[in-house]
């Protein structure tokens, strides 16, 4: 994939970020940092932010630099991502993709199909099969990790008492943690859909286990107190994968996958076990602590976990071989 096709892809994913015409001050400045932080010489992604936030680009000039079906599916699927990385889309969202499958040539079909697996993604019930762990990564070496105490809105208390110990949580943490980290080795744009609803599956469990009944405006409150934005957080790995030539159907097979994703596998794996180990000490200590705690316990966690990560790699490697994206939502739900 040559820049000029990578900077047309981030055009149509930032300007899908902007689609629901209900960006906040907060979502923008973590859009901004997305793009700060995966500046390239080759291509300036923070002058991209500013050019579409800005209006000086639109779809027309995004969609004339994706010539082959192959990369405009693609971007029309990661847009499709983006809009519902925070919940399904909204009405401008959904005149949005209309407009760029329209202009990128798609037929129905090719619209239908992505947009029905993100909204599958999106709307999975947290409380399917309470108290299982990823199936995917049931056979993972059991962890332990220390974090420190955070904070977030409170949400509505269950039962007092936990229904799991804290070696069945830490073995929950590290199976999704690692989930997650194949997922970031998969080129197809469905497995990149996955890694959020699988962290807020997560979630869930561990408050359901110390006796937290959690919806999803709860769990979306405690990510954004942790600085851990959904839209934003989709975005990254989008710019991520595709800078390092590893998202698409055209970046290449699996063992270019594995020696590509090592960036992107740090960052899911270190995320996922970071939000993990911190929610199950917040839920554990009765949700007490500050926001600011929150986030400095979260930052801390990510750089112990980055540390772990190259401890898993060979069971992160092995789940990327086994994981069948043809059935990505069936596995999120069975997780």
């Amino acid at each position: 994939m040559h820049t000029a096709e990578q900077k047309s892809i981030l055009t149509i994913a930032l300007l899908a970020a902007f689609a629901d015409g209900s960006k906040g001050d907060a979502e923008r400045a973590e859009v901004r940092r997305v793009a700060e932080s995966l500046a390239a010489p080759e291509l300036n992604l923070a002058a991209l932010y500013q050019d579409v936030l800005l209006k000086r680009v639109g779809l027309a000039s995004a969609v004339a630099g994706l010539s082959s079906p192959e990369l405009r599916q693609l971007a029309f699927e990661l847009a499709v991502g983006v809009c519902d990385a925070d919940g399904l889309r909204n009405e401008q969202e959904t005149r949005f993709l209309a407009e760029l499958g329209q202009a990128l040539g798609l037929s129905q079909p090719q619209m239908a199909e992505p947009a029905a697996t993100a909204d599958a993604l999106a709307t999975v019930p947290l409380d399917e099969l309470p108290g299982a762990v990823p199936a995917a990564a049931a056979a993972a070496t059991a962890a332990t990790a220390t974090a420190t105490a955070t904070a977030a809105a409170p949400g509505p208390v269950v039962a007092a008492v936990p229904a799991r110990s804290d070696a069945e949580l830490d073995q929950t943490i590290l199976n999704y943690s690692i989930l997650n980290g194949a997922l970031e080795l998969l080129p197809q744009s469905m497995a990149s859909m996955a890694i959020i609803p699988l962290q807020m599956k997560m979630v869930y469990r561990i408050g359901k286990a110390h006796g937290y009944e959690l919806d999803r405006g709860h769990i979306k409150d405690l990510l954004a107190t942790l600085g851990v934005g959904l839209t934003g957080q989709y975005l990254e790995d989008i710019g991520r994968k595709l800078v390092g030539g590893l998202l698409g159907r055209a970046a290449g097979r699996m063992a270019g996958s594995l020696a590509r994703g090592a960036t992107g596998v740090a960052f899911s794996f270190a995320t996922t076990y970071a939000l993990g180990h911190v929610a199950k000490r917040y839920y554990a200590g009765g949700r007490t602590m500050s926001a600011q705690m929150l986030k400095d316990a979260y930052g801390s966690m990510v750089g112990q976990a980055r540390g772990l990560q190259s401890q898993y790699m060979p069971q992160i490697e092995q789940q990327a071989r086994t994981v069948d994206v043809g059935k990505i939502v069936q596995m999120v739900r069975a997780s």
